[in-house]
């Protein structure tokens, strides 16, 4: 045999989505059929590795067929079969918070030690359509030094190589590979599959083929595998081998002393997916919030000695939570029954982080005394260890209904000083004065409950809203900071001043209508920029009927709340078979303003942005995505980012942000910044080599028919500074502090704040008890890509320290609660 001759690594594998085209009952079944067929051909060739990874397809075959699974165990421990990837599933790898990412490899890599001893050091994600660049570090501090994928492929993404090594946001690198091809193999093919892959790549200095029926499941088959092990015996020119992704990292290490490297994320493929089944997006977020902010609540009473750490709750709500990741349900590319399964399933991790969440509020009520007489206590808790300024929303009930006509105002104070407050329309519609819902803006203590006291007042009527500010042309808002001007004609925001400068140009906030098809995942293209419509404000007798108004007309710009704390404009709007309720949030004080769209859609393959034209286009464009923040296009190509974006002028250093409860998609030019609100493709489209077909002969459901609603937050300001804050506001917008009106015993103590963080920028992403004991694990980030220290605080321990962190370091310190040890560990907890 030649020496030194290539060597060919062949990866059997089964690409195998849970859910996609089918439901996860039958995802389950497949499962167990092609691990059965893998185990027996495991058994029976001597020379075959089988190759696999995620957690739940395991966990199924743990639970329905165990004997399996012990023939699994034993193979692994032969070497027969291979565990790789170690994450609990193969999930979307730009839409997830870097926290969700570390919860799936966490989860991942604990299941496998358990269960089969072994550790996987490749990553892998073959199917995804992008990849963070945040990964990288996240990578290499859970003890992966190599990640393999497949998407996006040289067309959408150039790469210096195939291999290269991947350098994160705070200069971690790990070696990667983009193969060559595709993960399967058509069954009865796979040797062709390996000549082609010779004809076209044979060239290439390291070699790695995946085979193996999927998409389905499938695998190797018997005759696949005869005609491997016949092609191997008769070849001399190259070293064919069955073999394991981490083999071939191995080889690839040693080969190459230094591979080119890559400074970005891997992007983009399939831009529609951000936008596609919008509610799966929004409720995915939600729990990913509410699952983070109940963590850093319970592990406050844990510390405290107020209850149990609820371990087990919290492990139920990740797996819906990691579940809702995947890579074929997060970007709205299965069928209509998974997309409904999925809700549920987001919703049941939803329930349970709720009964959490009241647990451990009451829990830290602890020690608040009685309520006064004739005084209504409200309750919030801030679970982030800074202090949070932001308006508090909280409704709740009168000692008695009144049906005389009398109004009752509501006046709140904090240790007896009284703030701003206004009531403001309650959820319901009892035609009686029962119910209150009020607003008042709050600078809530860091990691502790908030104590704020409401007086009633009884007033003969409800106020008349004053009319000063509305004229025919347009309703003015002015403060010492801000000014805004609605267009009564247009409904749209036609000046945005903040400081005295003028951040949004005319006609700002309006929805309009792309040009888009049936393909769920926008494969065929990067952007969506044709204008096809635009939604009008609806006339009088419109907005009347569509606000189920009947005695008298309404306006369809108008002022619908009005106070100390802030007004609210509201404009009807209309196009085609859809309309729009938009809300114009404007604050007494302060410069954020909050824009609430309620969408009510009914058109078919057409995309729905919200269009925000800048008064200074051409600058920066900023996003957040997993730990780290990434620069986007500015041509107005179609850009995926997390909790917020930033415009960043270069004219006059001021930066323009915006962020959101749920919403991913977005683009930039010199149009401004325009937000992807939703589109309506057909479900699990996909194009083909003759293009996008849909079936002409029935009626075919489109995606996100029915009613949406989305959030922004507004605000502007000199660049270093706002982009300082950013962060930490959007996780406050997101990981809201909860407010509830409740009377305490006033038994008990207070208990005391976890952790105080003694700077302005560094992000909390997490507190939690550690996997395996009881130490506490916090995990801290600097998310502006600049080197900074922050004091770590923790009254209730007695603890400070200060603590470095590089730029945009996710450092990870576990800390002992009966000796107060602090030790750095790594994102698997391990020192």
């Amino acid at each position: 045999m030649p020496k030194n001759k290539k060597r060919i690594h062949l990866l059997c594998n089964a690409h195998l989505d849970p859910v996609w085209l089918w439901e996860w009952e039958e995802g389950a079944a497949e499962a167990i059929s092609t691990f059965r067929t893998a185990a027996e051909l495991c058994e029976k060739e001597k020379a075959l590795v089988f190759n696999h990874n995620e957690v739940i397809l395991y966990q199924w075959v743990q639970e329905y067929e165990p004997q399996l699974f012990h023939r699994i165990q034993k193979l692994v421990h032969q070497g027969k079969w291979h565990i790789m990837g170690g994450w609990y599933l193969q999930p979307d790898c730009n839409m997830p918070s870097g926290e969700s990412f570390v919860r799936q490899i966490l989860r991942g890599k604990a299941y496998f030690k358990k269960h089969f001893g072994v550790e996987p050091t490749t990553a892998i994600n073959f199917d995804p359509f992008g990849h963070s660049r945040g990964l990288v570090q996240i990578l290499a501090k859970s003890g992966y030094d190599s990640y393999l994928f497949g998407r996006p492929m040289r067309s959408d993404c150039p790469l210096p190589a195939d291999e290269f090594a991947w350098v994160g946001f705070d200069g971690s690198r790990i070696m990667a590979a983009r193969f060559n091809g595709w993960y399967n193999s058509p069954l009865g093919k796979a040797v062709e599959k390996i000549q082609d892959w010779i004809q076209e790549f044979g060239q290439k200095e390291d070699c790695l083929i995946l085979w193996g029926v999927g998409n389905h499941g499938g695998g190797p088959s018997r005759k696949d595998v005869r005609d491997i092990n016949k092609l191997i015996e008769q070849t001399d020119e190259y070293d064919i081998r069955h073999s394991t992704p981490e083999a071939f990292f191995r080889q690839l290490r040693r080969k190459k002393a230094k591979l080119p490297e890559f400074k970005k994320s891997l992007n983009p493929w399939a831009v529609g997916c951000y936008s596609s089944q919008v509610r799966i997006k929004q409720k995915m977020r939600l729990l990913e919030n509410e699952i983070y902010a109940v963590e850093k609540m319970a592990v406050t009473a844990f510390a405290n000695r107020l209850m149990e750490y609820p371990q087990a709750e919290f492990e139920q709500s990740l797996h819906d939570l990691m579940v809702g990741q995947f890579h074929d349900i997060l970007p709205g590319s299965s069928i209509q029954p998974v997309e409904e399964a999925s809700l549920r399933l987001l919703d049941h991790g939803l329930e349970i982080v709720a009964r959490l969440k009241a647990r451990v509020f009451f829990a830290l009520s602890s020690g608040q005394p009685k309520a006064k007489p004739a005084t209504i206590p409200i309750l919030v808790h801030n679970p982030h260890p800074y202090p949070v300024r932001q308006l508090i929303e909280c409704e709740f009930q009168l000692a008695d209904f009144d049906n005389s006509g009398a109004f009752t105002q509501i006046k709140v104070f904090q240790n007896g000083r009284p703030i701003p407050c206004q009531v403001e329309k309650e959820l319901s519609n009892l035609p009686i004065e029962w119910r209150k819902r009020i607003v008042f803006p709050a600078v809530l203590e860091p990691g502790q409950m908030n104590r704020f006291d409401c007086a009633t007042q009884k007033l003969p009527g409800k106020p008349v809203l004053p009319v000063r500010r509305q004229n025919e042309k347009a309703i003015v808002f002015d403060t010492r900071d801000l000014r805004i001007a609605i267009n009564a004609r247009t409904g749209l925001i036609d000046q945005y001043r903040v400081e005295g400068v003028d951040v949004l140009a005319a006609g700002a906030c309006q929805p309009i209508v792309l040009q888009d098809d049936s393909d769920s995942w926008g494969m065929l293209t990067r952007s969506y920029r044709k204008v096809i419509g635009r939604f009008k404000k609806m006339s009088r007798d419109q907005g009347t009927r569509f606000s189920g108004v009947t005695e008298t007309k309404i306006d369809s710009v108008r002022v619908i709340e009005d106070g100390d704390v802030r007004t609210v404009v509201e404009g009807l709007f209309t196009y085609g078979n859809s309309f729009i309720v938009q809300r114009y949030k404007l604050p007494k004080t302060g410069t954020e303003v909050e824009i609430e769209t309620r969408v009510l859609w009914n058109e078919k393959d057409k995309m729905l942005k919200l269009s925000l034209p800048t008064m200074a286009p051409g600058g920066l464009f900023l996003g957040q995505t997993a730990y780290g923040v990434d620069p986007l296009p500015v041509d107005g190509g179609e850009a995926v980012s997390q909790k917020w974006v930033a415009v960043v002028s270069r004219e006059n250093d001021r930066t323009m942000t915006c962020i959101n409860d749920g919403c991913y998609g977005c683009d930039y030019s010199e149009d401004g910044l325009r937000l992807t609100l939703l589109r309506s493709p057909a479900y699990a489209n996909h194009p083909m080599e003759d293009g996008i077909s849909m079936p002409q002969d029935r009626f075919m459901p489109r995606q996100e028919q029915g009613e949406r609603i989305f959030r922004f937050w507004l605000n502007s300001g000199k660049a270093t500074p706002r982009l300082k804050r950013i962060d930490r506001e959007a996780l406050a917008k997101n990981e809201k502090p909860f407010a509830l009106s409740f009377f305490p015993s006033g038994f008990g103590k207070k208990p005391k704040p976890l952790v105080v963080l003694g700077d302005d920028t560094v992000q909390m992403s997490c507190i939690k008890k550690a996997e395996r004991n009881n130490d506490l694990i916090i995990r801290l980030f600097e998310p502006t890509g600049r080197k900074r220290s922050t004091t770590l605080a923790m009254p209730l321990l007695d603890i400070q320290r200060k603590v470095e962190l590089a730029p945009f370091e996710i450092k990870s310190l576990r800390i002992n609660l009966r000796t107060k040890k602090i030790t750095e560990v790594d994102l698997l907890e391990r020192g």
